[in-house]
């Protein structure tokens, strides 16, 4: 299972754009997405999921599973709030996020502390980082690397 990871309220093209091709090209290699449930590139990863036979996973911050995007299979209500992150990072093998937010940040940095691979798509830089975070350009950059890095482990 592969996390994506990225604002709720993201509107910029760009980013939902890869945001869908990720998910797109995750379902095509037979990973199952699980995201935070919600909009933005949340919505859009889980939309190219299921446009390409895949399957989503929905973790949701809230109580109320009707808040879930149209695209999921499983929905969790959590009820965790934010705290919803881990239990996203930890239940992956490996994170993509797309796109900058102070909550991408957050499931970023879990997904570090925890050891899970991490590729970022359109994100933010961490200045003073001893151990950075890979960067891919495209959504088939950020497969490669996923790929290249789950077949070495």
């Amino acid at each position: 299972m592969i996390a994506v990871v990225g604002p709720g309220d993201a509107t910029d093209p760009v980013v939902l754009e890869a945001a869908e091709r990720v998910g797109a090209l995750l379902a095509a290699a037979g990973l199952q997405v699980v995201t935070g449930g919600l909009g933005g590139v949340m919505a859009a990863a889980s939309r190219g999921a299921k446009s390409a036979g895949g399957s989503v996973v929905a973790m949701l911050p809230g109580d109320d599973v009707t808040a879930a995007n149209e695209f999921a299979d499983v929905i969790v209500a959590t009820g965790l709030g934010q705290g919803r992150n881990v239990v996203i990072v930890r239940s992956a093998d490996a994170v993509i996020a797309v796109g900058g937010s102070w909550g991408t940040l957050s499931e970023v940095a879990i997904a570090r502390r925890l050891g899970r691979p991490v590729v970022w798509l359109h994100g933010w830089t961490v200045d003073g980082a001893t151990d950075p975070i890979p960067i891919a350009e495209t959504p088939e950059a950020a497969m490669a690397w996923l790929t290249a890095t789950l077949s070495a482990e």
